[in-house]
């Protein structure tokens, strides 16, 4: 689904392989040329993120972003194998991968959390994010989790790989560290709850660079809800 940000029209595409992403482009670019509407975007491997906003008008969404849009939706739906099941068909698997990300602006300042889904395709399931308020960063790192997890469990999900940047609430929920800081209490116990009810949860830190999808996310929660208050 596109999202209404700041920075225009976003989405982003998830594929098997670099290869694929860059015919992917080629064909955007075809498009971009013969619409004479040219978007901003960005590539890193497998994933294109795409934003899509009317300079002459400006810079504002307008009607010229969304038939854009619609007309790269088919491109990608284009180019998926016959057959393929879509987050939206409602199919999910047993097992996902679950990458979540919670930052905090003044720590405690406003935060916000990001998570997203993807298949062990590295097929994108679900992509959320979400401004929380004033808190903690490791307050929002945790909560990024705690919704994570929720949400595979609403998809019926079974098996869990969650990958964190944060060593600090790996440890923690790995039960290698104890959870000093009481107010991390409720929310460390309720993240134990959803994991029990799970037949495995693998808890794995990677670096930040590793993580971008979820950080993404958390820089678009709290972007965009600046923006609506800088006023």
């Amino acid at each position: 689904m596109w999202q209404e940000t700041k920075h225009g029209l976003f989405k982003q595409f998830n594929f098997e392989n670099f290869k694929e992403a860059w015919a992917f482009m080629e064909q955007v670019a075809e498009l971009a040329e013969e619409s004479q509407h040219h978007p901003r975007w960005e590539n890193e491997w497998n994933v294109v993120q795409i934003w899509l906003i009317t300079h002459d008008a400006g810079m504002k969404i307008t009607d010229k972003d969304h038939e854009m849009a619609s007309a790269i939706d088919k491109i990608f739906d284009n180019n998926q194998p016959q057959g393929e099941k879509s987050a939206s068909s409602g199919m999910h698997p047993d097992e996902v991968k679950l990458f979540t990300d919670g930052g905090s602006r003044g720590n405690p300042g406003p935060s916000a959390i990001g998570y997203v889904i993807l298949d062990m395709e590295d097929n994108v399931l679900e992509d959320k994010a979400q401004y929380l308020g004033l808190t903690t960063n490791n307050q929002a790192e945790y909560t990024a989790l705690k919704m994570g997890l929720e949400a595979c469990k609403s998809m019926g999900v079974k098996e869990v790989n969650a990958y964190l940047d944060s060593l600090l609430v790996v440890n923690q929920v790995n039960g290698s560290y104890k959870v000093k800081n009481q107010d991390l209490w409720p929310i460390h116990n309720a993240v134990n709850q959803l994991k029990d009810g799970f037949r495995k949860v693998h808890f794995k830190h990677v670096p930040r660079e590793f993580n971008k999808l979820a950080d993404a996310a958390v820089n678009r929660a709290l972007d965009e809800h600046m923006d609506k208050h800088k006023n």
